[in-house]
């Protein structure tokens, strides 16, 4: 197995160990928007390991030298993706900046925070992706200040339809370290799902009101 292959459940299994993400089909979370969701997720916490921290760095630094050597710029989306954005950037020696969800109300009002040169190619990291209405939003911050958003890097992804549809009608690159099929099937593996929660997890990915509001 290659180890771009090996990433996804290996990083599935980091996020299970330290309870950043959970699944629980019988007893699901509520989200902010009051969906009910059979996962949990939180993947600030793994700032608090280094040795996972550190993967998860490596593991963007290789799929930004395989797939997007030309990358000139590391952006992280604040504040989740910012410290991952740090460290990948010092990785690949390359110059780090960061993008609020709006300008700032102050000072020069900047969205952005750190040098985007014109047409320079930026990769954009994120720590989640979900409906992916806020990473497509910094993407498109990078394109309106004049860089090239060439793809964004989530660590995890709920692979939404809603978040595909979107990214693929703006044309730009999504992609994520690890992802919500990979967790299943690490999380069953380990037993802290049965064989038979699979179907009601499969069921919540295609339609996520499946669990009501």
């Amino acid at each position: 197995m290659s180890k771009v292959a090996e990433i996804p459940g290996s990083i599935a299994s980091y996020l299970l160990q330290i309870e950043a993400v959970a699944l629980s089909p019988k007893q699901p979370f509520t989200w902010t928007s009051g969906i009910k969701s059979p996962i949990y997720c939180d993947n600030r916490l793994t700032m608090s390991y280094p040795v996972i921290r550190d993967y998860i760095a490596e593991s963007f630094a290789t799929v930004i030298r395989e797939q997007y050597p030309e990358a000139e710029v590391i952006a992280g989306t604040a504040t989740a993706g910012i410290p991952h954005a740090a460290w990948v950037a010092q990785k690949l020696n390359l110059p780090m900046a960061y993008i609020r969800d709006k300008a700032k109300g102050h000072g020069k009002q900047n969205q952005i925070e750190g040098h985007i040169k014109p047409n320079q190619k930026v990769v954009v990291i994120e720590d989640l992706i979900s409906t992916g209405g806020s990473s497509l939003k910094a993407a498109l911050a990078v394109k309106e200040a004049g860089g090239q958003p060439m793809a964004v890097l989530a660590i995890f992804s709920y692979q939404l339809d809603q978040a595909v549809d979107a990214f693929a009608e703006a044309g730009i690159p999504l992609q994520s370290l690890s992802n919500y099929g990979a967790l299943m099937e690490v999380a069953l593996e380990q037993g802290k799902i049965e064989a038979g929660d699979i179907t009601v997890l499969k069921a919540w990915r295609e339609d996520p009101s499946s669990f009501g509001v």
